[in-house]
């Protein structure tokens, strides 16, 4: 490492480890609070993506297959009717029990998912669907055979495509949002975000292994780097907040899909009239200026 790259990096630890004092001191940016949001996140009884299909998409048909090498079960595509309109659905799928979460590799996506939802991107540029997005993965799978299939150039990829569409996208982050294998289905021109979701860059226990060598501190990485909504729509890195049933959206998950609904038609009603060049241009605007600042 250069000697620049190494004072970049004593200056980012520093001015985190402030951060965490400046938390630690002042009861209101409540830790434990944070850490409520990451567990909600990640209750094992939330809605997921084909729970919310169930109640909000009419007449689905689910698309299986990246027509190169496989299907990838934890992402779940198709075409369906939401509110009298054809739209394309994107999402990652969890598993209830042991068998379905090996089955759907607990959510964390294989290149070959992420090739299947570019196809289905495609299928509805080419027809003029409308397409939804429901983010809930820890992140994209790291295993050894997922590197070898391209991971890194996939997600890339699909980054790249979702910039160039010209048709409406929403996204909404219904659980967690892990590093690339969320975004890499994110850049919508309205991102949406439930309430007790998270969104973040890295998984708390990443962080706190990679800071303190101890994924134990993952309460104290948290609260530093604040992945819950309320902190995310402070950021601007998402444009509104969907509320849920009061304790989560585990413990309703009908009315956590009106509530949904609800907000994703209004997001779908804000861009649905702009031309689709406007949109595409509006869209890469918005990203671009993502964690864009000035030093004093």
């Amino acid at each position: 490492m250069s000697l620049l790259g190494g004072a970049s990096l004593s200056s980012d630890l520093k001015r985190l480890q402030k951060q965490i004092e400046q938390l630690e001191a002042a009861p209101t940016l409540s830790g434990e609070e944070i850490w409520h949001s990451v567990e909600l996140a990640r209750h094992e009884d939330r809605p997921y993506t084909l729970d919310y299909v169930d109640r909000l998409i009419e007449d689905w048909v689910e698309l299986h297959g990246d027509r190169s090498r496989a299907d990838d079960p934890a992402l779940v595509t198709g075409i369906g009717r939401f509110n009298a309109r054809t739209i394309a659905v994107i999402g990652h799928q969890k598993g209830r029990d042991i068998k379905e979460r090996k089955y759907r590799n607990f959510g964390m996506a294989h290149p070959e998912g992420y090739r299947k939802a570019m196809r289905t991107m495609q299928l509805a540029e080419r027809h003029r669907f409308p397409v939804l997005t429901l983010i809930d993965t820890p992140g994209a799978w790291p295993g050894v055979a997922a590197e070898q299939h391209g991971q890194g150039g996939t997600l890339a990829r699909s980054h790249a495509l979702m910039a160039r569409l010209t048709v409406p996208i929403v996204a909404s982050i219904i659980g967690e949002g892990g590093s690339g294998g969320a975004s890499a289905i994110g850049l919508a021109d309205r991102v949406l975000m439930q309430e007790h979701a998270i969104y973040s860059v890295i998984t708390p226990e990443g962080c706190a292994a990679i800071l303190w060598r101890d994924a134990g501190q993952a309460q104290k990485a948290a609260a530093a780097f604040k992945p819950d909504a309320a902190h995310c729509l402070e950021l601007g890195v998402v444009d509104a907040i969907v509320p849920e049933p009061p304790g989560g959206a585990q413990t309703n998950h009908d009315e956590a899909a009106r509530l949904l609904g609800e907000s994703i038609e209004e997001a779908l009603g804000e861009v649905e009239h702009e031309s689709g060049p406007a949109r595409r241009r509006a869209r890469r605007v918005k990203f671009r200026r993502m964690g864009v600042f000035a030093e004093a």
